[in-house]
């Protein structure tokens, strides 16, 4: 809790806002990201039930009315042998460039599945830091004073530094959060990327199976191949 001698003015005053505004980015960017993850969540779990229950892919994503990861590997599926087919390109390399496109959907989804971890990360590292930096600051500045004003009573000493030392403990209480926040969603994206690399290659299995001719193919087909 901040001291009731708390003077933004002061350097350890500087130093408090500044983590205050860490702890105000850190709930912020933590709210944010439960609340994507949360709608990627329903997004794909609509899109997996499409995919099992149309004839082929291309009627699950053009029925998807609001697409996520899932759907957008199937898209990057679809895309990928119809592109080809029109320049040219031999059959041989459809099952390569099929594969190249959903590990390279996947990695689009995960880039956007990981934007702002790298700054809770950064909170997380350096708060503990800032606070003692300004704890540092203000004794030196508390001491300097002291020096000036020629008396070295307790009541003289202990306040300015107790209120120095308040910068560290709220460094530490700003850190705690974004670290523990940071390393839920880092879970997270490691279930995320899993469950897009299991559909992936039911993706994949399903278009091995029919040649790479495209996406005209059902889904069911692909549980009586299991």
């Amino acid at each position: 809790m901040i001291s009731q001698n708390f003077n933004p003015a002061t350097p350890e005053g500087g130093v408090i806002i500044i983590l205050v505004l860490f702890s105000l980015f850190t709930w912020t960017i933590g709210i944010l990201k439960l609340l994507q993850y949360l709608r990627l969540q329903r997004r794909n779990r609509q899109f997996r039930h499409l995919f099992w229950q149309q004839e082929n892919l291309h009627q699950s994503v053009a029925q998807t009315r609001a697409p996520g990861a899932l759907a957008n590997l199937a898209q990057a599926a679809i895309a990928a042998p119809e592109r080809l087919k029109s320049s040219h390109t031999l059959e041989a390399q459809l099952p390569d460039r099929v594969e190249r496109a959903l590990s390279q959907q996947i990695l689009r989804e995960r880039r956007t599945l990981e934007s702002g971890l790298a700054v809770l990360a950064s909170i997380g590292t350096t708060s503990p830091f800032i606070g003692l930096f300004g704890t540092v600051w203000g004794i030196m500045a508390a001491l300097h004073d002291i020096g000036l004003s020629g008396s070295a009573s307790l009541d003289t000493v202990a306040g300015p530094i107790g209120s120095a030392l308040v910068a560290t403990g709220i460094g530490i209480a700003v850190a705690v959060p974004a670290v523990l926040i940071y390393n839920y969603f880092q879970r997270r994206l490691k279930l995320a990327v899993a469950d897009m690399d299991d559909f992936a290659h039911d993706i994949y299995s399903l278009m091995q199976a029919q040649g790479f001719r495209g996406a005209e193919f059902s889904a069911g087909e692909l549980r009586g191949a299991a």
